[in-house]
């Protein structure tokens, strides 16, 4: 939760793959809050006032993905709200005169996100949604130890760059007045 709050005002996309993390997370403890307190709560060095509201967290993120049928894998509705509003901006900037560097970065994407596409099994997902299941898919081998290769790590790299600015416009988009059209 804590950190969750974080990287929300700070960068999107980190957000929605630490939110992502948290998912599994609690699909690995079986959906079981005492699982959750042992392993992840009771590690927090929090006052007992925080741990009580990291636990509320936790226990209403369990509740939303039973209710939502999430259990076995896929994201809770806030998580593809946020999936939702990145795509929108990420139309938006495309048609935008002004953003010409976006375009820029998303052309030279392009060709990795299309490879990507092409191995997702038919799975009708956006572009930026591809994206970042690619960074998370890196980052779950990278904690795993995985070998990757130097093209994918190529690929890794344009898509990071994409998703960094588009994170940043985001919040740009959050200030008075920043909506981008």
């Amino acid at each position: 939760m804590i950190i969750a709050q974080q990287k929300r005002k700070e960068n999107i996309v980190e957000y929605l793959i630490y939110m992502w993390q948290v998912e599994d997370l609690i699909r690995a403890c079986h959906l079981n809050a005492d699982e959750i307190e042992t392993l992840l709560v009771a590690q927090y060095d929090q006052p007992e006032e925080v741990k009580r509201e990291i636990r509320q967290w936790y226990q209403e993120l369990i509740d939303m993905m039973r209710i939502e049928g999430v259990t076995k894998k896929g994201h809770i509705q806030i998580n593809k709200n946020v999936v939702t509003e990145l795509t929108g901006l990420h139309l938006r900037l495309l048609k935008s005169p002004q953003e010409t560097v976006y375009g820029s970065l998303y052309y030279k994407t392009l060709p990795a996100i299309v490879q990507l596409r092409s191995r997702s099994g038919g799975e009708e997902i956006s572009e930026i949604e591809t994206c970042l299941t690619a960074i998370y898919g890196y980052l779950t081998l990278k904690m795993q130890q995985k070998e990757i290769s130097a093209e994918t790590m190529e690929g890794i790299k344009q898509i990071s760059h994409l998703l960094a600015f588009l994170s940043a416009r985001f919040h740009e988009e959050e200030m008075p007045g920043g909506r981008i059209d």
